[in-house]
């Protein structure tokens, strides 16, 4: 047994940006202290299919690979940016691919881990994009495009992202109140951990812990869970403690 690592939010974008070199250096820092390691979705800041032959793809899977090889169980959840993730990377990375609402037990708890994006309930415009993009017949279709059409429709809507997410509201940005209720309500669980928000931070509802994993492009983020159940939020240099 060993610790539980946590991590969301590292948009990867190609082997020589900094936030990649951050990233193997976590890898190392994972194989010698975790059993699982646990990854909440836009691991990728762009991922257009299986067959993407982008040499950032084959370096990731080429870590995780590795670190599955030393006996660390590697969990993935789909993000909005990487949700085209397959069984077939998958595959490559020694990886698990994790539910929507992934509930799992640890030290006694129950934790239900997502990406985060879903709980954004306020963001009307961005959940009509979500549904269509996460709609098999779409993903199928857009697959089946040559890599080069692919590659530009992504660069397209990464730019009316970033003016969408420059025009929205700070609240319509962040998770709705209700929806973090809910969930809680229909999982049962004592911890939600997500990310997609970019605003690392530990939120107390009672007994209950919301932990919310922050991204990686301007500082390594990371949440440590323990044997013991012990949790640490790293971010930027500031820990915090569940």
């Amino acid at each position: 047994m060993g610790a539980i690592w946590c991590a969301s939010d590292l948009h990867l974008t190609t082997v020589e940006d900094p936030v990649f070199d951050r990233f193997l250096r976590f890898i190392d820092q994972v194989r010698v202290d975790a059993s699982e390691l646990w990854l909440l979705g836009d691991v990728f800041e762009a991922y257009l299919g299986d067959d993407d032959d982008d040499p950032l793809i084959a370096a990731v899977a080429q870590a995780l690979g590795d670190l599955a090889a030393a006996g660390v169980v590697i969990r993935f959840g789909h993000g909005n940016r990487d949700f085209l993730v397959g069984q077939d990377y998958l595959a490559r990375c020694g990886a698990q691919l994790l539910a929507e609402v992934e509930i799992r037990e640890h030290a006694g708890r129950r934790l239900a881990l997502l990406h985060g994006d879903t709980l954004c309930s306020d963001d009307h415009a961005y959940q009509q994009v979500r549904a269509q993009l996460r709609s098999p017949a779409w993903q199928a279709q857009f697959c089946a495009q040559a890599l080069a059409t692919r590659r530009a429709f992504a660069a397209q809507a990464r730019a009316q992202s970033r003016a969408h997410t420059s025009m929205a509201s700070t609240a319509i940005m962040d998770v709705n109140a209700g929806a973090v209720d809910a969930l809680f309500a229909v999982t049962a669980a004592d911890w939600i951990i997500h990310g997609h928000t970019h605003r690392p931070a530990i939120h107390r509802h009672g007994a209950r812990r919301r932990i919310v994993l922050g991204d990686w492009p301007n500082a390594p983020s990371w949440l440590r869970i323990g044997e013991d159940g012990s949790a640490e939020l790293v971010h930027d240099g500031q820990r915090l403690n569940a």
